[in-house]
């Protein structure tokens, strides 16, 4: 990932870096350095090369540069014969807010998913297709429900992805608006890339929380009507969104818990992850909720499976304050939503019940 990136005598220097301690150093696009760092050890490392000025005088370069990845901190300074060109220091912020100068390359996720995803990108700059995705979505719901619960589904939905485009505003993106998916929700679209692993991590969870006090806010007009509707438009509502969160890709769950396995680099976070991913499908399979635990499971398998390609990724990774928040808050909206089916259920009304069974399913 792209740390630094300065310039030499009106040439770029670029400074990249990955979590496994590798650091490469660049001037006008060409390799001029490369050093190995010890893992999670801070130390001053030191960058060197030479090269030659418009009269041919020798320069010695040195890019003097202590990095801590937990939490991440850098801290340079660039000489040229021993005179200081620049020097200061950065932090996580910084790389939030950064461009950088290399583009970013997508991964490749050949899912259903993806490829919805990646056919509405083509189709984003025509207002039409959100009008005509939103009245399929419409005569989709009202098909299997009804027209007022179709619409207010669609709002349920709506506001889920308003979640996703509030956090993006937050870090400064520009967001391209919601697309609605007849029978998969829906998506919010960015142009703009994320440079770190907190950001995924909110921009993922906040369509879901954003959901989960659309559920609550429908559970109390219900308590305080006794309307069925209102217990059923929440019921529904927490099923989408429990969805949502199972950690598969591309869902909101797996850039979750793919964000928080990612960021940890010792052997002991790996055992963590495992064990805590163990847990989840035991606990499922406990309270009979066998579709959650199987695609728990399965979710768990593909996270794992990547987790040693994770130094290559561009993203700056969580610091352990930051992992120990997102797993919390993550846990404590699936438990949330599994609590509110579990709870409208216990009614004994049998539309109530549905999700439930869907779950056990």
């Amino acid at each position: 990932m792209e740390l630094l990136n300065l310039t030499l005598f009106e040439q770029p220097l670029r400074l990249e870096a990955s979590t496994n301690g590798e650091q490469k150093l660049y001037w006008q696009g060409q390799l001029v350095s490369s050093l190995q760092q010890q893992v999670n050890e801070r130390a001053l490392q030191t960058h060197r090369f030479e090269l030659n000025d418009q009269d041919d005088n020798a320069l010695v370069v040195e890019l003097e540069v202590n990095l801590s990845w937990q939490p991440f901190k850098l801290i340079y300074c660039l000489t040229s014969n021993g005179m200081i060109k620049a020097q200061g220091e950065r932090n996580e912020k910084d790389i939030e807010k950064q461009q950088p100068s290399q583009p970013i390359v997508a991964e490749k996720k050949w899912s259903t998913l993806g490829l919805l995803s990646l056919g509405f990108k083509l189709f984003k700059s025509a207002k039409m297709i959100k009008v005509a995705f939103a009245g399929a979505s419409l005569a989709a719901y009202s098909w299997l429900f009804s027209f007022q619960f179709a619409l207010a589904l669609l709002a349920c939905l709506v506001f889920h992805e308003y979640g996703h485009i509030r956090a993006m505003k937050y870090f400064g993106m520009k967001t391209k608006g919601i697309y609605l998916i007849p029978f998969l929700g829906g998506l919010a679209l960015s142009d703009e890339k994320i440079n770190t692993r907190w950001q995924d991590v909110v921009i993922s969870i906040m369509g879901p929380f954003f959901g989960l006090l659309m559920s609550l806010a429908c559970l109390l007009a219900y308590w305080l009507t006794g309307n069925l509707f209102f217990a059923g438009l929440a019921a529904f509502n927490a099923l989408l969104n429990l969805f949502n969160l199972l950690p598969v890709l591309p869902l909101d769950g797996g850039h979750i818990l793919k964000s928080i396995s990612f960021s940890m680099n010792s052997v002991t976070g790996l055992i963590a992850c495992v064990v805590g991913a163990g847990l989840g499908v035991w606990v499922s399979y406990h309270f009979g909720l066998a579709l959650l635990g199987f695609l728990l499971l399965i979710g768990s398998i593909e996270i794992l499976m990547e987790w040693k390609m994770r130094h290559q990724s561009h993203l700056l990774p969580l610091n352990r304050y930051a992992q120990w928040v997102s797993l919390i808050w993550y846990v404590a909206t699936v438990a949330s939503f599994v609590a509110i089916i579990w709870h409208l259920a216990g009614t004994g009304d049998a539309m109530l019940g549905l999700p439930l069974k869907i779950l056990g399913s």
